[in-house]
């Protein structure tokens, strides 16, 4: 009797996918499958199979592109509501410049403030003032760099980094190590508020109201922040039209804020401005800011000190979740900065030594998290198998037209191989092969069909008298 063969099996240790958190949601019964998102996700993260779009977790961003472009608002924004506040005894909100670029510079700061404290914040803290402290160290971490490729790159937008991360992730290395300005704020005011009130960390809410959806899903699951301390964030469009009602009071509010450098931030350009920068540039726009990054890599602009990216076209006020038109919101903003700077000393520093008068207020190097590289394309776990797709994939790649049309629902040529080799879709699925297949089977029938023997029907037996007497 023979023995039975052995068989070894390799053992391949398979990495539990991560989980990831995204804001932007798609809402299915909305969606009629025009593949308008498609062609504007900056990382290929959506493809449309069957008629409905589909998004690849492992690879959106949430910076609202898709959303932005959608012609049937099939795409929404998960944020927090005003009934959360409800969970914490004390509540302090952090108004960026985005929210009062929403308003006339002719209403004063004061009535916005008043308008918070009305919705139930306990306590406001402006963002502007932690921008201040943020500027100073990137001005202090550009002057000691002395190594490495330039121009170094701006850390404050959670897309940017998130693209940096799945895109390209031989530039975090150029990425300022500094954290946005609401994440600073978010620590100090928790630790001062617990500290001042005697009480418990755990009791106190911190809010954020959010331009954009990046920031909505930071909060949930934090690129840039080891713990962030925000409780949650509100859309902008949402608070603002309860905001608009409530404008103005009574109420004796102390409200600690920057100043116009602080308040420059909201406006694309702004960073640059308070950070003392003369050999900067300014990209707004995901679009944009993937083609600047893709020229970095190339090492194209090596003369340039920094470059401040921001995902949304017109920085922050035109964030996805704002209410005004982002060109009216520009020229507010800018005519409560000139205003402001009007009254401030001539000289930068000093005016910002006038408001940076906080206690202890936290350095970024202390809280920050480590950036590390997120790849986009992993067709298997297993090694060898995934070089066997790969050269699967390059095979199907040469065989596509390489138009990049989007027809078969995927953003390329190249992602329709790789839905190929992860057998997710078929070569027809490209409207050309279809159509060479479809040529291909209809030339197959027409010489089928010479080659059958021409049938003829035989007489009917019971023709009519008449037409006897014509035959």
């Amino acid at each position: 009797m023979l023995a039975e063969p052995l068989y070894f099996e390799r053992e391949v240790i398979r990495m539990a996918p991560t989980q990831y958190y995204h804001s932007v949601q798609l809402q299915q019964d909305r969606c009629q499958g025009c593949v308008s998102c498609v062609k504007l996700c900056p990382t290929e993260a959506i493809r449309v199979r069957n008629g409905q779009a589909e998004i690849l977790a492992d690879r959106c961003i949430d910076c609202g592109a898709c959303a932005a472009g959608c012609p049937y608002h099939a795409f929404s924004v998960r944020s927090d509501t005003l009934e959360g506040l409800t969970k914490y005894a004390y509540n302090i909100v952090l108004p960026a410049p985005s929210l009062y670029s929403q308003f006339p510079a002719s209403v004063p700061l004061t009535d916005i403030w008043q308008g918070l404290h009305n919705l139930g914040f306990d306590e406001i803290f402006d963002v502007s003032l932690a921008s201040e402290y943020i500027a100073c160290e990137i001005e202090d971490y550009i002057k000691n760099y002395t190594g490495g490729r330039k121009p170094l790159i701006s850390s404050t937008c959670p897309a940017v980094l998130r693209l940096i991360q799945v895109k390209f992730p031989e530039l975090i290395k150029q990425v300022v190590p500094v954290l946005a300005p609401v994440e600073t704020a978010a620590i100090y005011v928790k630790r001062e508020a617990a500290a001042r009130l005697q009480m418990p960390p755990e009791l106190i809410g911190v809010w954020f109201i959010s331009p954009c959806p990046s920031k909505e899903t930071n909060i949930r699951q934090s690129v840039d922040v080891q713990h962030t301390e925000l409780s949650g964030s509100f859309g902008l469009a949402e608070i603002y039209g309860l905001l608009l009602k409530n404008l103005g009071g009574g109420h004796e509010l102390h409200v600690r804020t920057g100043s116009s450098y602080g308040l420059s931030w909201g406006a694309y350009g702004g960073e640059i401005v308070s950070a003392g920068i003369t050999n900067g540039l300014s990209v707004h726009g995901i679009d944009n800011v993937y083609d600047i990054l893709e020229q970095i890599s190339m090492n194209k602009m090596p003369q340039l000190d920094y470059v401040e990216c921001l995902s949304c076209k017109g920085g922050c006020l035109g964030g996805l979740l704002t209410a005004e038109n982002k060109f009216v919101a520009e020229c507010n903003l800018r005519q409560r900065i000139s205003a402001m700077r009007a009254a401030e000393p001539a000289d930068r520093s000093e005016t910002m030594a006038q408001t940076m008068v906080l206690q202890d207020f936290p350095a970024s190097a202390a809280y920050r998290k480590k950036l590390v590289p997120r790849p986009m394309m992993q067709l298997d776990d297993d090694i060898m198998e995934a070089m066997k797709k790969f050269e699967r994939m390059e095979e199907v790649l040469c065989s596509l037209p390489g138009l990049d049309c989007g027809a078969c629902g995927a953003p390329s040529c190249q992602g329709l191989a790789e839905d190929i080799v992860q057998g997710k879709a078929h070569e027809i699925d490209c409207i050309f092969k279809l159509r060479a297949s479809v040529h291909k089977l209809s030339q197959g029938m027409l010489e089928l069909a010479r080659q059958i023997p021409i049938y003829h029907e035989p007489k009917m037996l019971n023709n009519t008298e008449d037409e006897r007497n014509e035959g």
